[in-house]
Formats: structure tokens, sequence, C-alpha cells
């Protein structure tokens, strides 16, 4: 039996579901700049969730919204000189190109908050008629959190609510803001409302709603008191998932902190193996904490796996007899899967499989070792790993780094840390500055330096 954590309760739940097809929600990408490596780590969460949901048997309908109206977008478009429109296509291009390239699934939906503002207007007038929101001095309208304080079960038991944003006029002269008509005058809706109606627009009920942890609050919750105000008891989400962040010396990784780490430069130096492996190397719901010396650790795990599945036959059918023998592998992948999505824990699990592997090669029993390695694969497969076959992968990695520039990037380093230790700092920084030409940054840790190409 399935358990998830539900943020909701706070506590492991049975997931139990009495539809034909599971509904899932997420909360997908504000498209103002490139997706990092905290995207793909949401993302790749919710990829495993549904493979095995669909491995289980079981039918979904998967919608991953896209925010593509934010005043960062707004500017962005602006400074650029391309029209609002252009600009999101283009970030919505290099979004599907990054999460195509580590390997996601496509969902069934991909709704934009732009195709529903007559839909955001209609519900803003609900809700004012409801005294749920007022027009400000200003010409906002705002969404009247005290109206509905003791009238609904929110989200988080938090004091410190706030009214915030459903329709943000435009007032600005110069015209940067990109505006749309509405009874209150030319404007855009705010964050919360979009998800709210795009939801409601495709589920009558919700299974699974999920994103980021750092959406729960305000974002999820404010999206619940909406949706509560104007479906009532229609408005139903069973499970909801939050993702832990990703930290780098412990802060959250994002534009505004200058260490986005973004999913197309590390694709230019890791596999999307090595980058996926690497983010589900903790607990889905703890945060991870990023470093190059991790993800060179998770490429040695990704090849050593790789290196067991050498010269096996991984095209062979097993058989019922086979099937009984292998149940065990079965039992622990389920067991940990159950346990509300263990990685880490399946990760041990491929290693013992492994070990088993290799010792069988080692006694010359690539029939039974070939067995263990389908049943790896199939298992690795549902968490969104070993796609590649393992002759294509050896031979593609060559190409897919090029091994000389690593290897000048490594010497260079060598020169800069000797000239440091030396105190020869007008070397140091030469050498620094060659690296920079060269898009190169480096990261000076205690005993080391990691670089990496941004």
């Amino acid at each position: 039996m399935l358990k998830i954590y539900n943020t909701f309760s706070g506590k492991k739940e049975k997931f139990i579901i009495n539809s034909k097809k599971i509904n899932i929600y997420v909360c997908g990408v504000t498209v103002s700049d490139y997706c990092h490596i905290g995207h793909a780590r949401t993302f790749c969460f919710f990829d495993i969730l549904l493979r095995y949901l669909i491995y289980l048997g079981n039918k979904c309908c998967y919608i991953r919204n896209i925010t593509d109206l934010s005043d960062n977008i707004i500017h962005r478009s602006y400074k650029k000189n391309i029209c609002l429109k252009k600009f999101s296509n283009i970030m919505i291009n290099n979004m599907n190109n990054d999460f195509r390239n580590i390997g996601l699934l496509k969902p069934d939906y991909e709704p934009r908050v732009s195709n529903y503002i007559k839909d955001i207007i209609i519900s803003i007038e609900i809700l004012i008629k409801k005294k749920n929101a007022f027009i400000s001095k200003n010409g906002d309208v705002i969404f009247n959190i005290n109206n509905i304080r003791n009238n609904i079960n929110i989200f988080l038991k938090k004091n410190n609510y706030n009214n915030f944003v459903l329709w943000k006029l435009n007032i600005n002269s110069k015209n940067i803001y990109l505006g749309w008509d509405s009874p209150w005058g030319k404007g855009r809706p705010g964050w919360h409302i979009g998800c709210s109606i795009m939801s409601n627009k495709y589920f009558n009920s919700i299974d699974i709603h999920g994103g980021g942890i750092d959406l729960l609050f305000p974002h999820h919750n404010n999206e619940y008191i909406i949706s509560k105000c104007l479906f009532g008891r229609k408005y139903f989400v069973k499970y909801w998932l939050h993702t832990g962040m990703v930290l780098k010396n412990n802060k959250k990784l994002s534009k505004s902190n200058n260490n986005n780490f973004l999913i197309k430069n590390l694709l230019k130096i890791y596999k999307p193996d090595v980058i996926k492996y690497f983010i589900m190397s903790v607990h889905y719901r703890k945060n991870l904490f990023f470093s190059f010396s991790k993800l060179k650790q998770s490429e040695l795990s990704i090849k050593k796996i790789y290196s067991s599945l050498r010269d096996l036959n991984l095209n062979i059918i097993l058989s019922n007899k086979d099937l009984i023998y292998l149940k065990k592998f079965d039992y622990y992948f389920s067991l940990f899967m159950n346990d509300d999505f263990n990685i880490p824990k399946i990760y041990k699990l491929f290693f013992l499989m492994v070990h088993k592997i290799n010792k069988l090669k080692f006694n010359n029993n690539y029939l039974l070792a070939s067995k263990i390695g389908v049943k790896l694969k199939i298992f690795a497969n549902i968490i969104g790993l070993f796609n590649d076959n393992n002759i294509n992968f050896f031979n593609s990695y060559s190409k897919y780094k090029d091994f000389v520039f690593i290897k000048r990037i490594n010497y260079l380093i060598y020169l800069r840390n000797k000239a440091r230790n030396l105190k020869k700092w007008n070397v140091a920084d030469w050498i620094r500055k060659k690296l920079l030409k060269l898009n190169i940054f480096l990261q000076d840790n205690l005993n080391f330096t990691d670089w990496y190409i941004n």
C-alpha cells in the first residue's frame, strides 16, 4: 500500500483513490528566465511519482501549468524590446528543451495563465459580490482575508495572514506594464488566482496537488482560500505534496541570490542521469545542498551501475520461474517506493543488485546476472534513470565531455592553487581571469576548488 506525506495534514497517509483516473496538478515554472536545478528537482520528483503510479496500473491526467504573466516577465520582455507573448514563447521553448533533455515525461496539459484572463475577471467579480474581495484606493482588487478567517479551514495555522492582490491596476504612464481591460481598469491578475482558475477548469477535484515547498506559503495557501470561496465543497484536494529546496551556502537557489545553476549549463558537464541521480539522492521532502563534489560522486555511482550492466543480455525475457527468484527485489523496491517515495533507499537496493551482478559475472554466470540486470533496469526506468543502453552510454561519453578541455581546466586550476600556496597572487588572478574568458567559474573550498560553466 502506497503511503505519501500529505502537507495539509502533516502526516503520512494511505494513498486511496476511488476514481478511474488520478488527477495531478503541479504548479509549474514562472518563465522569466532559464530553468535551474531547483526546478529540475521538483519536476523530476513529480515525474517519478507519475511513472510509478502508471507502473502500478493507474491512468493519470497530469497538468503542469505555466505562469507566463508576472512583473519579472513583463520587465524582462520590455528590457529586451520583445513583446510579452514572444518573450514568453521563447522562455517556454527553453524550458521544454531543458525538461526534454533531462528526460521528463510531457504533461497531458500545460495551461498558461494568459489564456484565462476572461475567466479570472469573471471569478474576481464573483469574489467581490461575495464580499471576499474589495477595490482598494489605488484601484487594485484585493482579497479580503478577514472576511474568511473564521469560515475556512485555512491551509497553514498562521496568524500573519495578509490581504493579497487579485487584480493589479496598470498605472504606469510609460506603458511598460502590459495590461488587459477589466471592469476595474486596465491591469493584470495577481499570482494566486491563476492556479485556482486553471486547476478547476480541468478538474472537478484534484487527487494530488504539488510543487516546491517555497510555494506552500503564500501561493498554495492563497490559491486554496480563493478556490474554497469560489467553488465551496466542489473544490477538493485529497493530497498536497511539496518538494524540498536546493540550497547553496544555506541559500535557496534563485536568480536574486546569484546562485542559479542552470539546467542547460549543467548538461554541458554532466549527463542527464547524473543530474537526476544527484537531485534525488536525499529524500524529496528534505532540502538538498548543492555542490559539484556531490555531482561528481553521483557521476561515479551512475558509471558503476552502467558498468555492471556491461556484457549482459538485457533483452532476455524473464520466465515465471525467474520472476519468483527475483521476487525479493520486487518486494524491497515496492517497500521503499510505497514509503513516500524513498529514492535514497532505492539507490541502496540498486547497489545491492550491482554487487550481486558483479559477483555472478566474476563466476561466469552471465545468464543469471543478465536476469538481475533486466530487473534493475526496469526499476531504474520507473524512476526515470538508465533509459540509455550501457554500450551507447560509454561510447557517447567521450563525445559528451571534451576530456581534453576538462584536462586543460584542471591543469590551470592546479597551477592557480600552486600560485596561491606560494602567495603569487598576481599569477593566481591571471589564471582566474583566463578561466573566466573560457566561461569557467571557480568555487574555492577548504581543500579543493570546484569549477562550473556558466
